[in-house]
């Protein structure tokens, strides 16, 4: 399939029966026997298609995600396809298994099934509780030169999870969804807009029926770049396949393209900022919903162990700020010779890294001030250090957060690094 050019989009809508494997993907072969799909097609199956969301079996059931993987991938083979949807997915990460709510494609003869992560867990539903949310997502490339993003469900919610493909190439984005009734407006007008942001096709197949008390939308359908719905369901079982031209949105590019261009409109100076300010930012971001993630240090060499800390540091919440010690504070905890680098050198250095969004200069030995002038979600700090030993930890957990301790998986020391140089 990955030699052929797309040349059709389309979408099965159906109800997911909860645990019932060998059920939903018979829906999956009605729908294949029903449409018989020419070679070239690209079909969007709901999310979570095949198991639904019985969060207490999906431990269980995901197990069962590779043998069906190859039963889809034959069958995608076998009308010269790609099929992709949602599915439950183990991935091992640091000798824990993790699950993955992952847009699978089969039919592409590849060694690994390639798949693309959902980005934001819906905490109502409780997703977040089961699942780990996906990292920056990348296109699935065809050898046509075509590439494919994908989104799922309350990933249409947020534009930079489909933008983020667009500017990597994305011609077609495949939603893959359990969208209810209730909101089956926003649906339309938020598959509208990605469309038109992105100048892209989108094919989104939702779910139909009803989960527990739920009742899903349905309304799949396939818009075009200029936000034209080409095609849409109703509110029961569907299939559909429809012929898209490519041609349209390269056209519409041409007169403007919105994802051209991708100018850099920062000055992550703006970063280094007060205590005062920063309690003003963060009372409405606090207001806004946002986790205010705090950790401090004194970064003198900036290193791949700091990135990776920093970077965990930020997956912790919505909001990581960095109290950074001083130079005088660097000098009376490690000696004359610290820091090598100033202090505004190296907060300029910090504010570069993207996972970093503020950044505050303290002058004592700790950050205790800091911390319970700003009150954070989420105290940060390295597992080397006992909870008791980390200043602010009993303030914030009396305050309702949380401390955690991230271990540095890369061993690097800037005392080392400093005795390398040397020699």
């Amino acid at each position: 399939m990955s030699e052929r050019s797309i040349s059709r989009l389309g979408f099965f809508q159906f109800a997911v029966k909860q645990g019932a494997v060998q059920n939903n993907l018979e829906q999956v072969k009605k729908g294949l026997s029903e449409l018989n799909p020419p070679p070239g097609s690209l079909i969007a199956l709901p999310e979570m298609w095949a198991t639904g969301f019985v969060y207490e079996k999906l431990a269980e059931l995901s197990t069962e995600i590779p043998v069906l993987l190859g039963i889809l991938e034959e069958l995608a083979q076998s009308y010269g396809i790609i099929l992709a949807g949602s599915l439950p997915c183990q991935q091992v990460v640091d000798g824990s298994v993790q699950l993955k709510n992952r847009l699978c494609f089969s039919g592409l003869a590849a060694d690994v099934v390639p798949g693309i992560d959902k980005q934001h867990l819906f905490s109502f539903w409780k997703e977040d509780q089961w699942f780990v949310a996906g990292k920056r997502p990348q296109p699935v490339a065809l050898d046509d030169d075509t590439r494919i993003g994908g989104l799922v469900c309350y990933d249409l919610r947020f534009p930079d999870a489909a933008r983020l493909q667009c500017v990597q190439g994305a011609d077609i984005l495949l939603m893959s969804a359990q969208w209810p009734m209730a909101r089956i407006g926003q649906w339309r007008i938020l598959l509208q807009a990605r469309a038109i942001e992105n100048q892209c096709f989108i094919i989104a197949a939702n779910a139909c029926g009803n989960w527990d008390q739920l009742q899903l939308g349905g309304h799949s359908m396939l818009v075009a770049p200029d936000g034209e719905i080409l095609a849409e369901a109703g509110s029961a079982e569907d299939f559909q396949i429809h012929e898209y031209n490519l041609e349209v949105q390269k056209e519409l590019r041409e007169r403007f393209n919105t994802v051209g261009g991708s100018p850099w409109m920062k000055d992550d100076k703006e970063k280094i900022t007060s205590l005062e300010k920063l309690q003003d930012e963060v009372k409405y971001r606090r207001r806004a919903g946002q986790k205010i993630v705090f950790t401090n240090g004194c970064f003198d060499i900036l290193h791949a162990g700091h990135v990776e800390y920093l970077q965990k540091a930020r997956q912790q919440g919505d909001f990581l700020i960095l109290g950074l010690n001083n130079d005088d504070s660097i000098r009376s905890i490690k000696g004359s010779g610290r820091p090598i680098n100033k202090e505004l050198h190296r907060a300029r250095v910090l504010a570069a890294l993207s996972c970093v969004d503020a950044i505050v200069l303290f002058g004592d030995d700790t950050p205790l001030n800091l911390i319970t002038g700003l009150q954070p979600d989420v105290l940060v700090k390295g597992a080397d250090w006992e909870e008791d030993e980390i200043a602010g930890a009993a303030e914030v957990k009396a305050a309702g957060g949380r401390v955690e301790r991230i271990a540095f998986t890369t061993r690097i020391s800037t005392t080392a690094l400093i005795e390398q140089i040397k020699a």
